[in-house]
């Protein structure tokens, strides 16, 4: 493919937290690297005066003299403020911090992890910015997604545009040791939490068992938890929840863990093998798809909404529940739709009664059973989606 990134141009309406006293306002914009931040940013805010931290002179010399900043706004007095990768200098938060009481510029910090801000600069500038997420592309940006590609390139524009994206995808796990854990400390045992990243690529999306991870990378369960942790606030990944109100069925109550990507998921597996439809891996990528995809529209639309799972001890599951029973779905890779396919939203129809019922599958038309469910194909899941009528 060789359209740029202009052609998945996304739309930006950042929400700002204006101060009433002097019209100054901030967001942090948060994303995993690659995202497109900087390139939308670019977009969005062509005539912002921007301090891009990769550049390393710049980096060295706010790092040792912050208050620089301060003084470069207040001389130029620019309506808005880009600062690109805010993590490397927390002590700029507090210079940040003084502008927004004393000036009226607008202030856009971006970045690939709050980790070090938390540690650094507590509350993140004390409730007077707003956070916004960037996740990988969405079908509202491609609105003629190829399937497979996607479930074999990810969702990161440089990725899904490559024409052979495999180096790199190694190359972005090879950066992410680097940059996020070995540069920024993240962990002192780098060997062992490589380790881990390989241990996740293989069961990401399946239900959570720190010892036999434990097992698996040679370090203790509360190290395992802390490397999990470290996936959270570097982006990587995120904790799909157990549904826990019970009602006659007993229920698994072991949370799963999904990588914010469905491309750097496969990356992480040894010798990165391809999702090939009607293969386990590709029913995989596909649920993972779909539950990124519900994902990054309650972000992007700001809707809160709780994202569960459901499962019993006899085995029943239902991939996704929206809210309280507001929707279930059930992801279905597969061309047709089975009876077989329909028992776990039979189960918990029994049990929990959801307001709707869907499968999402790779299927032609869409039908529904009689007793409610709906059977539908996955671009128009999509479609109903973002258009706001399915959560």
């Amino acid at each position: 493919m060789t359209q740029g990134f202009s052609h998945l141009r996304r739309t930006l309406d950042l929400p700002w937290c204006p101060n009433p006293v002097t019209g100054s306002a901030a967001v942090f914009l948060w994303g995993p690297r690659q995202t497109g931040k900087t390139t939308l940013l670019r977009q969005a805010f062509p005539g912002a005066h921007t301090y891009d931290l990769l550049d390393t002179s710049l980096c060295a010399d706010l790092s040792v003299t912050p208050r620089l900043l301060r003084e470069q706004v207040l001389g130029s007095r620019p309506p808005v403020v880009v600062v690109d990768e805010v993590q490397k200098i927390p002590a700029l938060l507090e210079e940040v911090h003084w502008l927004l009481e004393h000036a009226a510029t607008r202030f856009v910090l971006c970045g690939s992890s709050a980790r070090k801000l938390r540690r650094s600069a507590h509350h993140l500038l004390g409730g007077r910015a707003i956070e916004h997420r960037m996740l990988p592309l969405t079908t509202a940006e491609l609105p003629d997604l190829d399937l497979a590609r996607y479930l074999n390139h990810g969702g990161l524009p440089i990725h899904y545009l490559a024409d052979d994206p495999g180096p790199r995808l190694r190359a972005y796990v090879n950066a992410y040791i680097r940059e996020e854990i070995i540069d920024e400390s993240a962990t002192r045992n780098v060997p062992a939490f490589t380790r881990f990243l390989q241990v996740v690529g293989l069961t990401h999306g399946q239900q959570l068992n720190y010892a036999n991870i434990s097992r698996e990378t040679g370090v203790s369960p509360s190290t395992v938890r802390a490397y999990y942790r470290i996936l959270d606030d570097t982006l990587l990944g995120f904790t799909l929840e157990p549904w826990r109100r019970a009602g006659r069925r007993r229920l698994v109550e072991t949370a799963k863990y999904y990588l914010f990507d469905v491309g750097v998921a496969r990356a992480l597996r040894p010798e990165m093998p391809p999702a090939v439809a009607g293969s386990d891996l590709f029913g995989w990528a596909f649920e993972h798809f779909l539950i990124n995809e519900v994902r990054a529209c309650l972000a992007y639309t700001r809707r809160e909404r709780m994202l569960t799972y459901w499962r019993t001890h006899s085995g029943f599951e239902v991939d996704l529940i929206v809210g309280d029973m507001d929707v279930a779905l059930a992801f279905k890779s597969g061309r047709e739709v089975r009876d077989a396919d329909l028992r776990g939203l039979r189960a918990l129809a029994e049990d929990q009664r959801p307001r709707r019922s869907l499968v999402v599958a790779r299927v032609e038309e869409r039908r529904r059973t009689g007793d409610g469910i709906e059977i539908v194909p996955w671009r128009e899941f999509c479609g109903e989606l973002w258009g706001g009528g399915v959560v």
